[in-house]
This record gives structure tokens, sequence and C-alpha cells, in this order.
């Protein structure tokens, strides 16, 4: 059969030619009122969680008064929890902000369980130290300012539960000395965990406090080592091993050292070290641990 013929100006549609189906729209963007119950939503979910964990702590202190003694502090489960924090996060919220939130969140619940208060040595820094402790513990856990590490060690020391914080690079004075004895506070951690550029709480410090030995994290081990001889070049031998505090003891020629121990080596190769560069080893106490630090970096977390 032959088609019928087409008419003047009759074109055959092409198929780029049909108009759009309206009912194929993208939808319209939420309204900022739509936007704002959502952050509030969030806002009062996030509100009820932290009422909800304080109910739990309400309990937890009710089963710690039957079942356990001793400190509330529990480094090992902290470190743990901040390194999940990190390489969970993600986002435009800075990690700074997320951190900080969680420390504090952990502290003011540590010190509902069992009030203690901070002694700080201020003769480092006391605007560097007061940042430290504000971010590490807010504003509800007492803060007591000393001028020396050794005021703050020995405050610890007759306390049934507090904590010092102390620098972990410089000292005046070996305070380090105060623990060394069986039942003696020792340091529990180092801070900041979560080390970058610019971070707003970057005073390297220790935490000292009485702790059980199963809430303890021993990746870090601190040693007291005493030794004679010491000198510039010892100190050289000792740098590539180990981060060493040193203060002189002249009534020795010798010094006081801190030493922080990770796993890639041990306290008999510091020894063996100290020997062979000529120094003579008088003693040597395990003073502490703490958890190796989490280092983001230059690029930040994921995003």
């Amino acid at each position: 059969m032959l088609s019928p013929p087409r008419l003047p100006n009759q074109d055959i549609p092409h198929r780029n030619d049909r108009r759009p189906d309206m009912s194929q729209r993208p939808p319209a963007p939420p309204s900022l009122q739509e936007l704002r119950k959502e952050i509030d939503a969030i806002d009062e979910g996030m509100h009820r969680l932290l009422m909800q964990r304080g109910d739990i702590i309400d309990r937890l202190i009710q089963v710690k008064q039957t079942q356990e003694v001793g400190s509330a502090f529990r480094p090992a489960r902290e470190a743990s929890m901040m390194r999940e924090i990190v390489q969970r996060h993600r986002g435009i919220l800075p990690l700074d902000t997320v951190e900080s939130i969680w420390r504090v969140i952990i502290s003011t619940f540590t010190y509902v369980q069992a009030p203690f208060s901070v002694h700080a040595d201020i003769s480092v820094s006391e605007p560097a130290m007061r940042d430290s402790v504000r971010f590490h513990f807010g504003f509800t856990v007492p803060y007591v300012a000393h001028f020396s590490a050794q005021a703050a060690v020995e405050a610890v020391a007759k306390s049934k539960g507090d904590l010092a914080l102390v620098s972990a690079t410089s000292s005046r004075t070996p305070w380090w000395l105060e623990l060394e004895a069986d039942g003696a506070p020792k340091i529990i951690a180092r801070m900041p965990f979560v080390e970058r550029a610019d971070h707003p709480a970057s005073l390297p410090v220790f935490a000292i406090s009485r702790v059980a030995d199963s809430a303890l994290v021993t990746e870090v081990e601190t040693f007291s080592v005493r030794v004679s001889g010491w000198n510039a070049e010892v100190a050289r031998a000792l740098s590539p091993l180990a981060e060493i505090v040193a203060v002189p003891d002249t009534a020795f020629d010798g010094a006081a050292l801190l030493v922080s121990v990770t796993g890639a080596t041990s306290i008999d190769k510091i020894r063996a070290a100290l020997i062979e560069a000529g120094a003579s080893v008088r003693s040597v106490a395990l003073v502490g641990s703490h958890a190796t630090r989490y280092t983001v970096p230059p690029t930040g977390p994921k995003s």
C-alpha cells in the first residue's frame, strides 16, 4: 500500500524535539525553615543522648560502689575512643571541635563518678597550660595552678584521686623522682593525644595520677633513669633512641632523666647506649606509661 502524500511544511518530528516531561523535574531544594527543623531535631537528639549517657553513668556509680575501688580514670579506654573518633570523623566540622567536645564529655562524666581536681604547673607558660586544661577538662573540673611541676605532683600524691599536668618536654626539677616509689602516682597519659599543626592546645603535657594497672595503656613506657657522667656526647647518643627530659645532678656529675620508650626500642637498649657512650647508670625505675600519639597528616582528616 502506498503511503499518503506528505503535506507541505509537514515534517516528521525528531526525537530530540520532544517537549520535556514536566513530571521529571528535580525536586525543589528544602527551605531554610525545613533545614532548621532538621538541625533542631538533631540538637534535641544529642541532648537526649547526653542525658541518657548520664543515666548510665548514674547506674555505673552504683555498681562501682559495690564492685570496684580506685580512680575513675581509664587511659586505655580513652585512647581507644579518641582513635575511633579521629578515624571516623569527616565533613566541615573542625576536628579540634570534635576532639574538645569529647574530651570535655569524658572528663566531666569522670568527675561526676569520682570528683577530682587538675593541678597544673604554670611555670612553663600559664596561658598555654590553662588552654590545655580547659581544652581537655572543660570548666566543671576544678583547676588548681602551681608554680612548679614538683608542687603539682606533690599535691596529687597527697590527694585521693586528683590529676597533675606538667610539661612533657622540659623541666627545671626532676619531679619524676617522686613517682618511683610503689603506690606513688604515675604518668598515665600524654596530651594532646591527637597531634597536628595549629592545635589549639598544643602544649605537650604529661597527665599524672593513680590508676589501676588494668586501666593503663603501655604503648609508650616512661622511666626515671639516674646516671653519672652525663654530658652532651651522651645526650647525642641517646637522642635517636628515645625522647629524653634531663635535669643536671651536680652532686654526681650526672643527671636525672625521664626517658620515654616506645615499642621500637627497650629500656635495656637505652641502658646499653648510655654505658657505651661513657655514662654510668645508677638506677632505673618505671614511672608510668601512655598511648602512642595519634598524628594527623597536614592535609587533615578525611572529608
